[in-house]
């Protein structure tokens, strides 16, 4: 049995396909499943929702998505105190930043500067995971 080569070059390049396809499908499931903890977060008043946090998302929009998550996983990890599912959120924000940026190792250093409230942090952080989920 002889098989055509361009048979042969489909069937060794599926695998790949399938590996690319499951890893953005990963991808999206951190994405989806982090805004929906945002949307928990923000349905829930506590007292700390005004408690400062470092504000990634003002001054300079220099930054890539991949830095932007990597900062976010900091500030989150410094708000769990405050809400419980913001360890879920660190948790795949870490996931997603080591799987596609080998350049970013979570979290990243934040510089102190301008602050904003956690709930603000929470809209904008929910803001940019839609807009990563629809591109």
């Amino acid at each position: 049995m002889i098989i055509p080569v361009p048979v042969l070059l489909i069937l060794l390049a599926l695998p790949a396909c399938q590996g690319h396809v499951a890893a953005r499908l990963q991808t999206s499931i951190f994405l989806k499943e982090s805004i929906r903890l945002l949307n928990e977060l923000l349905k829930t008043k506590v007292s700390c929702d005004n408690i400062n946090m470092t504000n990634i998302f003002s001054g300079d929009k220099e930054y890539d998505d991949m830095e932007t998550l990597c900062k976010a996983t900091t500030v989150a990890w410094e708000g769990r105190s405050c809400h419980r599912h913001l360890e879920g959120i660190y948790l795949n924000l870490l996931s997603l930043v080591q799987r596609k940026s080998p350049a970013h190792k979570a979290p990243c250093p934040v510089a102190a500067g301008n602050t904003t409230s956690l709930n603000d942090f929470l809209v904008d952080l929910r803001r940019v995971l839609q807009r990563l989920v629809k591109d």
